[in-house]
Parts: C-alpha cells; sequence; structure tokens
C-alpha cells in the first residue's frame, strides 16, 4: 500500500523553485530601485553612491529637498512618519518642478512615480524651501509665482492714511 499515514510527509521540489524565483524578482527589484535611487541623488548634485548606504541615503534625500537632517528621527515614530512621508513626496516633486498631483502619485504609487522622477527628463531646481520668489514656489517656473498681470487693478492707490509718510518726498 501507498497510502500516506497522517505522520507521513512529501516534498516537492516545487516550493524550492517558488522561493528562487521570489528571490530573483525581489532581487531585480532592488537592484532597479537602488539604480533609481543613484540617478535621483546624481541629478541632485549628491554623490550617487549614497543610494547604497542605509540611513545615510535618508539625510542625503532630506538635504535634497532642503529638510534638516533631523527629520530622519521623525521617521521612526509611528504615525508621525506617514505626515513626514507625505511631506517628503510634495517637496520632492517640487524640487524637480513637479505639481501637487505629481506628488500624490509618489505618495500613492511610488514604485511607479519615483522611477519616472529618476530616469524622465526632470530637472533639479533645488529645495522647494530656500528657492527666491514667491513663498512655496519657484520664480520664472512655468505654473509657479503669481500670474502674469499681478498686482493691483489699475486706478487703485494705497488706501486713505497708509501714502509716504509727511516730510518724506
Amino acid at each position: 500500500m501507498n497510502a500516506l499515514t497522517p505522520l507521513q510527509t512529501t516534498t516537492s521540489s516545487a516550493g524550492g523553485g517558488a522561493a528562487v524565483a521570489f528571490l530573483i524578482i525581489g532581487l531585480a527589484f532592488a537592484i532597479f530601485y537602488i539604480a533609481c535611487v543613484w540617478r535621483l541623488f546624481t541629478k541632485a548634485g549628491r554623490p550617487g553612491w549614497a543610494a547604497i548606504i542605509p540611513i545615510y541615503n535618508t539625510i542625503v534625500l532630506l538635504k535634497i529637498i532642503g529638510r534638516p537632517w533631523w527629520w530622519f528621527f521623525l521617521l521612526l515614530i509611528p504615525f508621525v512618519n506617514i505626515v513626514i512621508d507625505i511631506i517628503i513626496a510634495i517637496d520632492l516633486a517640487k524640487a524637480f518642478g513637479k505639481g501637487a498631483g505629481f506628488a500624490v502619485g509618489l505618495v500613492l504609487l511610488g514604485l511607479i512615480f519615483f522611477p519616472i522622477l529618476a530616469l524622465g527628463s526632470s530637472r533639479y531646481l533645488g529645495p522647494p524651501n530656500q528657492q527666491a520668489g514667491p513663498p512655496g514656489g519657484y520664480a520664472g517656473v512655468p505654473g509657479y509665482g503669481p500670474p502674469p498681470g499681478y498686482g493691483p487693478p489699475p486706478g487703485y492707490g494705497p488706501p486713505p492714511g497708509y501714502g509716504p509718510p509727511p516730510g518724506s518726498s
């Protein structure tokens, strides 16, 4: 009789083959992600090798977006790290001239949008919170800054009582 008793088991090489396949696929994704981070760092004028150093790569990313290095510790706090990750995604999109929609893509579909940012034609513009121009934007970049013709309507001057100080003219 070839019937199995409850204590007997059979082995199959299919489980081992699946594990090797998952390992190869996981390594391919890891290498691709490292290449994307490397490219992103070099676009921003930082050393690409920083992409393969744990913890340091996060500090370099924070420098690229103009945030202080100690924000790394905020990423270690549960629930606070979610908010910080969203802020990092927004600042990273702005640093490469992308808008809020791209930042949402980085947050929700990072596996797709991060390679687009790294391997696409976007240029590094600098940290968004350290640029000259209007608050939170870039002077001279389309889509950022005040709209054309921004200012008071013609014929309107300062309100009464807000002219030049007496005796200053």
